[in-house]
């Protein structure tokens, strides 16, 4: 009996091609988990570019829109409430403060997600158990075989010179 790719199964097998085929399965298993590890660890870099990218946002908004958005919250303000001139940029200092601090918050949830993700540790401990079976794993009993020597009967009857 064969396999579909034409390779002997079961009992017909040697014992090389059956170690080249746990070799193969096992380089297949190790190069798996490393991509597995790769996707978590690049899963992880995404979460934490995304929560550097949301300061920095933040970051730019607080420097580059305060004068601006000052400017204009405070005279807005003014014109609303009739407040003294200098209470009114106050506020809008505060406000551009509390937006800049919600991004911030915002970003440190990210960062708490990529921080918390047990990525490198899930993968450590499945090679770990993978190694593990693989220490424990006996081989099949197999039948002790005798090694016949087809020759034996030959040799015995092979009549001898005394030449």
């Amino acid at each position: 009996m064969s396999a579909p790719d034409g390779n002997p199964v079961g009992s017909e097998r040697s014992m090389g091609q059956l170690f080249a085929t746990a070799s193969t399965e096992m380089s297949a298993l190790v190069q798996d988990q490393i991509a597995y590890a790769r996707a978590l660890l690049k899963q992880d870099v995404k979460r934490g570019a995304t929560g550097s990218a949301l300061f920095t946002v933040a970051l730019a908004l607080l420097v580059f829109s305060l004068p601006m958005l000052s400017f204009a919250l405070a005279y807005g303000f003014h014109a609303w409430t009739g407040w003294n001139l200098a209470w009114c940029f106050l506020l809008s200092f505060a406000v551009s403060v509390i937006v800049a601090l919600l991004l911030a918050a915002i970003g440190m949830v990210f960062f708490k997600k990529a921080k918390q993700s047990q990525a490198p540790q899930q993968v450590s401990a499945e090679v770990k158990r993978t190694a593990e079976v693989l220490q424990n794993a006996k081989p099949h009993p197999r039948p002790a075989v005798v090694p016949v020597d087809p020759y034996a009967k030959q040799l015995d009857s092979v009549a001898r010179s005394s030449s």
